[in-house]
């Protein structure tokens, strides 16, 4: 990883030790560490919380069905937060959203994601440097109008005529409630707003906690 975490999850379960021992592939070890992870959660959850930290930003893998798809994930995540207030942050790399479909099918992962963690959401537009402004600047118009998305899907050169503008519309509109911000990690742009995104979901706006520890955590 490109950072070293206080906590390290591979410290209780290390997916290539599985691998080794089981004969198992990657996404097969992946799924039997999670799984395996709920034996050791309580031990997780202590080394956590003795850090007794303002923000916790707990990163899981990328591998959707590990944390999205199976009832694992979510039980992991549960037992971590406990009652302590959350949002998620859902990753969309914009050079992927730049194809109109790419983009409405990241919503509706968004969307399906949201529903199993049942917690709130935000979704990062990630990698923006490595994108021209023009084409930046068309996919948050996408964002903004369901209509020119949907048109944008219709208009594909590979597109069928299964698609229906208005219905695809429709579906676009009741995915509009997620906060979408463009960030970029190697110039920075974007994490003030993004900060600000998640403090509204945790604390109205306001900072949570100050910058000294929390004695109450």
């Amino acid at each position: 990883m490109p950072y070293e975490p206080d906590v390290d999850v591979r410290d209780y379960v290390d997916a290539r030790e599985i691998m080794r021992k089981t004969g198992l592939g990657p996404n097969g070890a992946l799924i039997a560490s999670i799984d395996m992870l709920l034996m050791n959660l309580e031990d997780l959850r202590e080394e956590v919380w003795s850090y007794k930290a303002n923000y916790v930003i707990i990163d899981t893998p990328g591998q959707m069905e590990l944390f999205a798809f199976r009832h694992t994930g979510p039980m992991v995540l549960r037992g971590l937060i406990g009652d302590a207030k959350t949002t998620g942050i859902f990753l969309v790399d914009s050079t992927y959203a730049q194809q109109s479909s790419n983009l409405f099918s990241a919503l509706l992962l968004a969307a399906s994601t949201y529903v199993r963690l049942k917690m709130p959401l935000v979704v990062a537009l990630t990698k923006i440097d490595l994108l021209e402004p023009d084409k930046l600047t068309k996919i948050l118009e996408m964002l903004e109008d369901p209509e020119y998305l949907s048109a944008e899907i219709a208009h594909e050169k590979d597109a069928r005529l299964i698609w229906d503008v208005d219905e695809v519309a429709s579906i676009l509109e009741k995915l509009a409630v997620f906060t979408v911000i463009p960030v970029s990690n190697v110039t920075g742009e974007g994490f003030d707003d993004l900060y600000a995104a998640i403090q509204r979901v945790v604390a109205g706006g306001e900072d949570y906690y100050t910058e000294e520890p929390s004695p109450a955590l």
